[in-house]
């Protein structure tokens, strides 16, 4: 009897070691909690190196990855934009900048790309409208106002500059200097208003 309490005691003495020490080793091996800030930058840090490596798809997904983490912070979003207008690609440039403002709605960055990417396709339009002479009515209103905002916001009275008109040198004197004339029929070089498509609304 005495014999079979003391190996009971040693079988209980043995089961409350290991599991003693299995709770330990738990302890020692259980990962330290991961900062969320380290990890963003670590994943935006990625991102600029594939980018600059020429690997934009690579920055775009690891950034879009990153606004599903991390959907209370800007700087994803913001780095978005900034591929997306180094692109020339303004209408999504513009859209994940609005993004950021979402989150931070002083972010120089975020306003920059809104304010220059927005322009860049006004311009564009614009230009688009005149090509077509179809720049009248409520259309040419409203870009009245918008060069009138412009001009008031960059402290310019003039838009865009028009270019210098060139004045043709009579043709005997272009002769005498054994410069060629001009082909029958070719094009002249838009001056002034016809190169800018914001000088109508100057």
């Amino acid at each position: 009897m005495e014999s079979e309490r003391k190996m009971s005691q040693w079988k209980n003495k043995f089961i409350y070691g290991t599991a003693l020490a299995c709770l330990l080793s738990a302890c020692a091996t259980q990962a330290p909690p991961v900062d969320p800030a380290a990890k963003l930058d670590s994943i935006v840090a990625e991102a600029d190196a594939a980018q600059k490596a020429g690997q934009t798809d690579k920055a775009v997904k690891l950034l879009k990855d990153a606004t599903s983490a991390f959907p209370a912070d800007k700087t994803p979003w913001v780095r978005l934009a900034q591929i997306r207008f180094d692109a020339e690609n303004y209408g999504d440039a513009i859209s994940n900048a609005l993004e950021g403002l979402q989150r931070d709605p002083k972010d120089k960055v975020a306003n920059s790309i809104v304010a220059v990417g927005g322009l860049r396709l006004s311009t564009k339009a614009l230009n688009d409208l005149r090509t077509q002479n179809d720049l009248n009515g409520n259309v040419r209103s409203e870009a009245q106002g918008l060069a009138k905002i412009l001009r008031e916001s960059l402290g310019e009275t003039v838009l865009v500059p028009a270019r210098p008109k060139v004045v043709a040198r009579p043709a005997a004197a272009t002769a005498k200097k054994g410069a060629v004339a001009a082909k029958p029929g070719a094009t002249p070089e838009p001056s002034g208003d016809a190169a800018n498509p914001f000088g109508s609304l100057q």
